[in-house]
């Protein structure tokens, strides 16, 4: 669900559509910097660990340019929105803000569930998934893209996205009682808006959803495998 970027993916990197000299020079700097970005995180948390030889802190460490790399993809949506990137600007925008939801008001705003384990699970998962993906779109737009690369974003996330997945439900479910014990986000009536909202209610209709959406985005991937890894050029796909 939250995993990456499913949809477009061959799109971006292949230049499905042209785009002007100006579009792509700045699609291949911010896909640059986000893989840069991405691979600090990976450096970061593996050396903390290495270090320390336990996950405890490893959210502390990373906390910055996870919280401001993984934000920075905002900006696919407006990417999409305008043209230069031709994605869909809804499924974009679901899987950005469902990290950034992840990101912010659940593993920000509950400090307790920062050590969990799960917490490095989904930052993990992430870490190589971006990395590749990134590196991806950039070689893509240079028509440089080499097939190993290829074959590893559309290979790893086999094992990458149900990883990340498991992370973020664990994340969402452990954060549920120290949500429901502070009323964290919620309101109660009455109130001058005449509205009530149950944070606690919605982080678990939120659980729900990844039923439906997990299988569709996974098996979206799993079809676009079969096109690439059978043999077909990255620029013939979609």
């Amino acid at each position: 669900m939250a995993t990456g970027q499913a949809s477009g993916d061959l799109k971006q990197g292949a230049k499905s559509r042209p785009v002007s000299g100006l579009a792509t020079a700045y699609l291949v700097i911010y896909n640059v910097v986000l893989c840069a970005g991405w691979t600090a995180v990976g450096v970061m948390a593996v050396r903390h660990y290495l270090q320390t030889k336990t996950n405890i802190g490893i959210y502390d460490t990373v906390e910055v340019p996870l919280k401001v790399f993984q934000t920075a993809a905002v900006l696919e949506i407006f990417h999409c929105a305008i043209g230069i990137v031709p994605s869909s600007v809804m499924i974009t925008a679901f899987q950005v803000f469902s990290r950034v939801m992840l990101l912010w008001p659940i593993t920000h705003a509950v400090p307790q569930v920062q050590d969990e384990i799960s917490v490095p699970l989904y930052i993990a998962a992430w870490t190589v998934t971006e990395i590749m993906r990134y590196a991806f779109y950039t070689l893509g737009l240079l028509n440089r893209l080499p097939y190993a690369l290829t074959w590893c974003r559309y290979t790893l996330f086999i094992v990458l996205y149900p990883l990340g997945v498991t992370g973020e439900l664990l994340t969402i479910y452990a954060a549920l009682p120290h949500v429901k014990e502070s009323g964290l986000f919620s309101f109660t009536l009455p109130n001058d808006l005449n509205v009530s909202f149950d944070y606690y209610s919605f982080l678990i209709v939120i659980m729900l959803l990844y039923i439906p959406i997990f299988p569709r985005l996974y098996s979206h991937m799993i079809r676009q495998r079969k096109k690439v890894i059978g043999g077909v050029s990255s620029k013939k796909i979609d």
